[in-house]
């Protein structure tokens, strides 16, 4: 638990990811993650796009991880791979939340309300959390993503 203590969360959804990220905020609470949540606050239609582009903003301004929650997950990964140094999944099964941390070095969690229960979107965001980055050949698959994104 102590690196988990360290760890630090931002947290963003629109209306129809607002229930799951409710419960998202309590698991992160309960594995004693500081987390911000940035809204959305109601079920009250909003716009996905600001949200995850503050989200995206301060993942990389603040170089720590965020999770992102609609409709589908993939409105909200759109918008935040259109800031440089971004890395958003959209994920809805246990392996592929682990393939995209230790793979892809992902900094965001993308997930769908629409699509998955919570008891899913629960164990994806502890398999996302707890799997690390396994540079080996990754980190040049990586880095040609950096150096693209400077160009």
């Amino acid at each position: 638990m102590d690196e988990k203590k360290k760890l630090k969360m931002i947290i963003g959804s629109d209306h129809a990811g607002f229930t799951l990220k409710e419960k998202i905020v309590s698991l992160l609470k309960d594995l004693e993650i500081e987390v911000e949540d940035v809204g959305t606050f109601s079920t009250e239609r909003t716009n996905y796009g600001p949200i995850a582009q503050l989200v995206a903003e301060r993942v990389v301004n603040e170089n720590i991880k965020g999770i992102l929650i609609c409709g589908t997950g993939i409105g909200m990964s759109i918008m935040a791979n259109k800031v440089t140094g971004i890395r958003a999944a959209v994920v809805h099964d246990i392996f592929s939340a682990e393939a995209t941390r230790a793979h892809n070095d992902s900094n965001i969690l993308c997930m769908g309300e629409r699509v998955i229960g919570s008891g899913l979107a629960i164990e994806i965001t502890k398999k996302w959390i707890t799997t690390q980055f396994d540079a080996g050949k990754h980190a040049e698959r990586i880095q040609f993503i950096k150096d693209y994104e400077s160009e």
